[in-house]
């Protein structure tokens, strides 16, 4: 069982956010698969908290920094679904959406209107899901997923043609780039007003962010770019949400290594969420952040492409690499066992 109870996790997790010195470095370790909102759980809140209940029961005898909690996952098209892209619930994975602008109608981006935050049919639907759980359970609930203005844009303008508009017809894009952040910002500030017992202000990590951090966002297309197309595309529009909400916490699958500069002007940035065995350079991640903002450094096992890994001992080489203040690991086991495992070692580790 836990020893440290929720009031006491919080309270070390946040003095880390404050890049405060900390007798352990935070760490969760989550057991099995990436739980994603298929149809399964996409219309189904009952088979949503069942499959939660299962998880935490499993995690039972894990000694980490995280605790009962619900990730009411919608996927992180949801936003590009409010502004109209169709979209598809399927078996894999989360809804896929259907972009509906491209260089050749570059200019409905003019046209496109804001979706109501209470009102708008996709959004609804997520309020429905966290009014459901927030009557059914007393568990605090993440936000529903936020993605970031740049992902948001990608996904409404076809995704290979978005990254060449970039270039070829930035004007229009940065209309459409507008357009998105002012609507992640009213979606965010629903979702405030909405959720009663916060547990994190992102939806992915099972270790809370404090509500110090701002907002999380996912910004995976910004490991696509180039320094100077972020500094214009996603400094700009990520330092409108880190002013609106006290900070930001950006999140970037993908190899981040060379845009990690440019992701430290955005204003206001608390912290860089990111999946380190994508990342090929980790020097340069290191000189760039280390110890200036928060590193949420994952590693889940199906993150280790190459095949099986000693999870221990890459931690380890984590924090030999990026040291110990400001970071947190997020980590994971495919069974109860290797996880109430990993978490006994990781103390030993990381204290």
């Amino acid at each position: 069982m836990n020893t440290l109870n929720p009031q006491e996790i919080n309270r070390r997790v946040e003095a880390v956010w404050r890049l405060e010195e900390a007798d352990e470095v935070p760490f969760v370790v989550e057991v099995g698969p990436l739980h994603v909102a298929t149809k399964d759980f996409y219309d189904d809140d009952e088979a949503e908290l069942r499959w939660h209940i299962q998880m935490h029961k499993q995690r039972e005898n894990v000694r980490d920094y995280g605790y009962p909690n619900i990730k009411p996952n919608q996927g992180v098209n949801i936003v590009a679904a409010a502004f109209g892209c169709e979209q598809t619930v399927n078996d894999v994975a989360d809804p896929w959406v259907k972009a509906f602008i491209n260089e050749d109608n570059a200019e409905a981006v003019h046209t496109l209107q804001t979706p109501d935050p209470v009102n708008n049919p996709v959004y609804q639907h997520a309020w429905r899901r966290l009014d459901w759980l927030q009557r059914h359970s007393d568990w605090p609930l993440r936000m529903v997923n936020v993605p970031s203005p740049l992902t948001t844009a990608s996904l409404i303008w076809d995704y290979t043609n978005f990254i060449e508009a970039l270039l070829v017809c930035p004007d229009e894009v940065h209309v459409l780039m507008e357009k998105v952040t002012q609507a992640i910002i009213l979606y965010v500030k629903e979702q405030f007003k909405r959720i009663k017992n916060l547990y994190s202000v992102g939806h992915e990590s099972m270790c809370p962010v404090p509500r110090c951090a701002g907002v999380r966002v996912s910004d995976d297309t910004g490991a696509l770019l180039s320094p100077s197309l972020y500094r214009e595309f996603g400094v700009k529009y990520n330092g409108l949400i880190s002013k609106e909400f006290g900070g930001i916490v950006v999140h970037s699958c993908g190899d981040t290594h060379s845009v990690v500069p440019a992701m430290m002007e955005i204003p206001g940035l608390k912290g860089l969420d990111l999946t380190i065995p994508q990342v090929q350079n980790w020097e340069a991640v290191r000189d760039a952040a280390a110890g200036k903002t928060v590193l949420c450094l994952r590693h889940q096992y199906w993150d280790h492409l190459e095949g099986e890994t000693d999870m221990i001992a890459y931690t380890k080489k984590i924090v030999d690499c990026f040291g110990r203040k400001g970071v947190v690991i997020q980590t994971s086991a495919p069974t109860e066992e290797e996880a109430v495992a990993y978490s006994e070692q990781l103390h030993r580790l990381l204290s």
